[in-house]
This record gives C-alpha cells, structure tokens and sequence, in this order.
C-alpha cells in the first residue's frame, strides 16, 4: 500500500463526514460515550467497528494477539479500569475469530522466542481442557474449538478483576464472549453465564 494514499483516503473520508453532518468532528471532540468495551485480536482482518456496525464514540477498543486478558498484563488491565471505572462501559465484550494466527502458533509445539510467554496463556487454556480438545480428530474443527475456548478464559479472567465484580453488583454490568467467522462474515455469541462464573470462582476471587 502506498502511504500516500492513507492521506488521500483520509481527506475524502472528511469530506464524506462532513457532508452528512457538519458538526460531525466537532461533536467527535466533545467527548466519548461508550456503551462497550471490547477485547479483540490484532488480526488486520478484524475490524471491531466494521464487523458490529458501528460508528466512532460507541465503542471502546482493546486488541492484543489473540484477545487475551492475563492479569500481568498493564495494559488490557488499565484498559478495563478505565473503561469500567470511568467510562462506565454496561458490557466488555471478549471478541476471538476462527483462524485466528496467536491460537494456531499456540499449538505447535515450538520455540517462538518472545512470543513464548504471551503464547503460554493459550497453551494454558489448552491445558485446562485437554481431554476435550484431544477427543476432535479434525484439526480444523480442534482449532476452532480452541479460539472458542480461549475467548471463554478470557471471559474468566475479565470477571476475575476487582472492577467488573464491582460494576456487576453496583450496575449490573455483563460480560459477553463472542467469535467472528472470517468465512462467514457472522459474530457468534457463546452465551457466557456471567452469573455461573462469578458464583463458581468467588470463593477464591471475591475482590470486592
């Protein structure tokens, strides 16, 4: 792509903004506003506002490889702080996809370098459900299961955080887990029962 064209493309999506509504920036730098917080991949593929249709100021946006939420990670913590705590975000949506290159890498069993630490996570949640990840045959429909899986712990550990505890009973606020299909263009919900997880792990993660 030839950079130049970024800034070619920038000045007609102004133009396009502008025409519809010419307070559009204006309004823009007032503040945001966002209902949602969402956890999504890196992927250049997945686009958050794209695939759920929705337009700047509606939507707070973390992407990491892989959608991961480890709680030794500073950044996607403070960005949850801040999303909950300021915002005040009602939903965190934790947001894998099917061929998804951080799960794939997760499981080979190689040395990717410096990847290995982030990797380890994934390859954790391999761990913990190795009995039914061993039992599918098909290694397309194993690996599916995984990015699945993963985007389940993920909604774990988001629930496991002091700040979500506190927004859930103060407002009630959810947590949902979905998966993109690249194939397909489809968001699909795994109706994670925020209620079951808080009440299974509280007697180890009560933190508020």
């Amino acid at each position: 792509m030839d950079i130049k064209q970024i800034f070619i493309n920038n000045e007609t999506w102004i133009k396009e903004k502008l025409k519809l509504d010419e307070h559009y920036f204006e309004n823009l730098a007032k503040g945001q506003n966002p209902d949602i917080l969402y956890i999504g991949c890196s992927d250049s593929r997945v686009t958050a506002e794209d695939l759920m249709g929705v337009q700047p100021g509606e939507v707070f946006v973390h992407r990491n490889i892989a959608n991961m939420v480890p709680n030794t990670d500073l950044n996607v913590m403070s960005v949850i702080n801040y999303a909950v705590n300021s915002l005040m975000v009602d939903h965190v949506v934790v947001c894998g996809h099917y061929y998804c290159g951080g799960v794939k890498a997760a499981m080979q069993p190689a040395d990717l370098g410096i990847l290995n630490p982030w990797l380890r996570n994934i390859r954790d949640v391999y761990r913990i459900h190795h009995e039914e990840l061993d039992r599918i045959e098909n290694e397309e429909e194993k690996y599916k299961r995984l990015v699945e899986l993963n985007v389940q712990e993920q909604c774990i550990n988001v629930i496991k955080t002091a700040d979500v505890q506190r927004a859930y009973r103060e407002r009630n606020m959810t947590v949902h887990g979905w998966v993109f299909d690249i194939k397909t263009g489809k968001l699909i919900d795994l109706k994670i029962d925020f209620g079951a997880i808080l009440k299974n792990i509280m007697s180890i993660y009560r933190l508020s």
